[in-house]
């Protein structure tokens, strides 16, 4: 075991009473509350309404983790269909195994759904969002490493991770150290939410490009940390279905990043907030100019309604 190699925690689940406190699920926690966080005062400064972000993202999580769920049995069907496989597994979702593609198109329908309930554009509220995801991502990867899950390739590096005999796989000796895949992952997330707000204030990105921007800087990352991992997983002409779903991701992201940059360099182009260019507080204003104007006629002892 090498001298500067980073320990795994001893548990990832403390017990109140009769009920288990996993790590995992405190991590996803922390990392939708801090998402949640940044996206308030984001889409507030857009001019988002102050009553909308916890709204949608109820419908996001909601969305998102039935999403996630259903693309990890998908993409890993073992411990659930195979052999010795257990089908009441697939509700466990405290125990671990969330898929992000998943997580990210069923909560995209959620936030559309909610969005379109009051009448507001997909767009912007996609874009005050884009940097909480990547630190909700970095905040939910430490769940891995208390699990000790999805590490990658064995290797003696200096901040080599260290993994208990029992949750070793591949078939490698004690005492072999792994690549902390989690905190590559991590690490790339924090610095590509740093990077896309950068780029967003410098370059003016709207209409949803810092959304499609995000999508394009994780792809990127999760590209490569996916060739190193060695969990189970689902190989599609010689290579893991995430690394397939990232390429295709990036390549769509990057389509549809150029598309949005296209639209918003129209001269007809708007930025605005609801669906149908007008905000709640125009027709609040008509209506209050209205009853001043009524009253006035009234204590004047005119009629309000004009001939």
């Amino acid at each position: 075991m090498l001298a500067m190699s980073i320990p795994s925690p001893d548990q990832g689940v403390w017990m109140i009473g009769p009920l288990p406190l996993r790590a995992y699920a405190i991590a996803i926690i922390i990392g939708i509350l801090v998402a949640w966080w940044l996206l308030e005062r984001r889409y507030r400064a857009k001019g988002g309404p102050e009553d909308v972000s916890l709204d949608i993202a109820v419908w996001m999580i909601i969305f998102g983790i039935v999403g996630a769920r259903i693309y990890h049995v998908i993409t890993t069907p073992g411990p659930y269909f195979g052999e010795n496989g257990d089908l009441t597994k697939i509700i466990r979702v405290w125990e671990g195994g969330l898929g992000i593609w998943g997580a990210i198109s069923l909560g995209a329908v959620g936030a559309w759904i909610g969005l379109r309930r009051r009448g507001l554009r997909l767009a912007p509220f996609a874009d005050a969002l884009a940097p909480g995801l990547l630190i909700a991502q970095a905040i939910g990867r430490l769940g891995n490493y208390f699990n000790q899950e999805l590490y990658g390739r064995p290797t003696d590096l200096p901040w080599a991770l260290e993994i208990d005999p029992e949750n070793i796989v591949g078939g490698y000796p004690p005492g072999t150290t792994f690549h902390p895949t989690f905190l590559y992952e991590a690490l790339w997330c924090l610095a590509g939410a740093v990077l896309l707000v950068a780029l967003e204030r410098r370059f003016r990105l709207r209409g949803g490009q810092a959304f499609w921007l995000y999508v394009m800087i994780y792809t990127a990352g999760r590209l490569w940390v996916e060739n190193l991992r060695i969990d189970e997983a689902q190989i599609v002409l010689g290579l893991r279905l995430n690394v397939w779903t990232a390429v295709i991701m990036f390549v769509i992201a990057t389509a549809l990043f150029l598309w949005r940059t296209s639209v918003v360099r129209r001269e007809d182009y708007s930025d605005d907030i609801y669906i149908d260019g007008e905000t709640p507080s125009q027709p609040e204003r008509v209506n209050q100019r209205s009853e001043t104007t009524e009253g006035s006629a009234e204590e004047a002892g005119g009629s309000p309604t004009a001939d």
